[in-house]
């Protein structure tokens, strides 16, 4: 069996990781996995319960009683089924964000979902992003990225985005929002957002989707050389 390509793109949120990680995949051909959605229908099962998600023993209770799977349609978007329903466009509001980010910090989540997502890494070649994707989940990938830009940046371009889905935001709010996601992906004591250490560091405050796309594919190709 032929070794599969594994890329690990981590950073903060909304430094274009899923953006970039859709569009690298398509292109290269790989299974696109967006970590960050499993946390959120994880966070989205636990608000549909009305716990939350600081909540260590309603967690600890009540996880057992969900099933997670990623299934893809024939363009290759991924979607999210939370016991069989799927819930791609439920989990995508800022609330559900915020409480992906606690939810992720619980190690009987984490534990839940970590042979899930190494499972599919064994299989396919994977483009995967998130914040410990270089660090826990696939700390052997064949290349490690951390993709990341200003919080100022990163804010703008999360209020056009949700802005353009029709979502009431503001800038300020969504930077705030932002600056407290960091903190919270930061300081979390398992699993905690940061740059593995043989890691390409990759600034995109000052790039368009383009350079940015140009870039990874030649750390990716000069990685894949070797």
């Amino acid at each position: 069996m032929a070794k599969t390509v594994s890329v690990a793109i981590d950073g903060p949120a909304g430094a274009g990781k899923s953006t970039i990680a859709k569009a690298l995949a398509k292109e290269l051909g790989y299974h696109y996995v967006d970590t960050g959605a499993i946390y959120r229908t994880v966070a989205y099962f636990l608000d549909l319960l009305g716990i939350s998600p600081k909540d260590v023993d309603g967690v600890e209770r009540y996880i057992d009683e969900l099933t997670v799977a990623i299934e893809y349609d024939e363009e290759g978007k991924q979607h999210m089924i939370m016991n069989g329903m799927d819930v791609t466009d439920e989990i995508r509001t800022q609330d559900i964000s915020q409480k992906a980010s606690l939810v992720s910090a619980h190690k009987v989540v984490r534990d839940m979902l970590l042979d899930m997502q190494r499972s599919v890494a064994k299989k396919h070649n994977v483009i995967m992003d998130g914040r410990d994707i270089g660090t826990v989940v696939l700390p052997k990938a064949t290349v490690k990225i951390f993709l990341t830009a200003s919080a100022e940046v990163r804010a703008k371009r999360r209020t056009e985005e949700l802005l353009a889905k029709g979502q009431k935001v503001s800038y300020e709010q969504t930077l705030k929002d932002i600056q407290q996601r960091d903190y919270q992906d930061m300081n979390r004591p398992i699993a905690p957002l940061k740059q593995a250490k043989d890691a390409v560091l990759l600034d995109t405050s000052d790039l368009n989707v383009e350079q940015v796309l140009t870039q990874m594919k030649q750390i990716i190709g000069k990685k894949l050389e070797k």
